[in-house]
């Protein structure tokens, strides 16, 4: 099975960064269950994480997530099974 993630950032907004960012925490955490990841400039204040063309995420309706948020989603959808540690805890 593949699994791919898009992380769609604004360009107007400079968030190649955080995209990045995010982008080397979802491939460390899932080097074994994602096959493709892939960071897509946009414009218009957007920052939104797809997972096989699914959003789980949207800024426009969530806010910026934590790293941990996203990985549980992602996980969630590409290996249920999978124990993420400290990230699996909740407040």
């Amino acid at each position: 099975m593949t699994h791919r993630v898009q992380i769609e950032y604004c360009t107007q907004c400079r968030w190649l960064p955080r995209a990045a960012w995010l982008a080397q925490e979802l491939l460390t955490t899932f080097e074994a269950e994602l096959t493709e990841l892939s960071l897509k400039p946009g414009t218009g204040g957007v920052f939104v994480v797809r997972v096989n063309d699914e959003v789980v995420w949207d800024r426009r309706e969530q806010g910026f997530p934590e790293p941990t948020a996203v990985k549980r989603l992602v996980r969630d959808r590409v290996a249920p099974e999978k124990s993420l540690g400290h990230s699996d805890k909740t407040a």
